[in-house]
């Protein structure tokens, strides 16, 4: 019996640390492959007719505001005002009625003065594999500047890449005092998703539809 509880730790062990191995690997290749497309300045991004805000909840459940939300509407803003793009496709999750990622962004993006015209919503953005899919198939946009925070941007640039979408990430300010343990280890097992996705799997968006044009 103890023989037998000694193997079993022993594979127990030695698949979780090849988890976390490939985990790490995937990381690192994404961040790498993915670095001088990310910009922290309005002033070094290169100008498209297209951006593209991907979805956060506006309010963490405990009903205060979602400062990773809120920093993305900021940076759409500057981004817009800065006339790097002319129209913005807000990209986020709709499953329920009670939750609605783009019309919330739509509508803090009104308030900023972003007018209606300009903006185009993608209720199908289930997931960022889903929004940089939709971008190209849907939405026709051969490039594109991804609007979020800069751990967010390399995984979406990664995908644009890998899908022949020419993409750019802009970076939303860091949050630095809200879930950022939790979005940490969040994000480490969603780049591995991400490979398998790309190279294994071979995913489909959810939905797809009609092709929309912008502008």
């Amino acid at each position: 019996m103890i023989f037998l509880l000694k193997n079993l730790f022993k594979i127990l062990f030695y698949s979780a640390l090849a988890i976390i191995l490939t985990c790490s690997v995937c990381h690192m290749a994404i961040a790498k492959s993915t670095k001088a497309q990310l910009h922290d300045s309005v002033k070094t991004i290169p100008k498209t007719k297209v951006g593209i805000v991907l979805g956060t909840s506006r309010l963490l459940r405990n009903g205060t505001k979602n400062l990773y939300f809120a920093y993305r509407i900021q940076a759409a803003k500057k981004l817009f005002d800065s006339k790097k793009v002319s129209y913005l496709i807000l990209s986020g999750d709709n499953r329920v009625n009670e939750y609605n990622e783009p019309k919330d962004m739509h509508d803090a993006l009104l308030k900023v003065g972003i007018p209606d015209s300009c903006m185009v919503l993608d209720y199908a953005g289930l997931r960022t594999f889903d929004s940089m899919v939709r971008c190209k198939e849907i939405f026709g946009q051969d490039s594109v500047i991804i609007i979020s925070q800069e751990f967010h941007n390399a995984r979406a640039v990664y995908i644009a890449n890998k899908i022949g979408l020419t993409a750019f990430g802009y970076n939303a300010t860091k949050v630095t005092t809200q879930q950022t343990t939790k979005i940490k280890i969040r994000e480490f097992f969603s780049r591995t998703k991400c490979i398998l996705d790309l190279y294994v799997l071979n995913t489909k968006p959810k939905h797809m539809g009609k092709k929309i044009k912008i502008g």
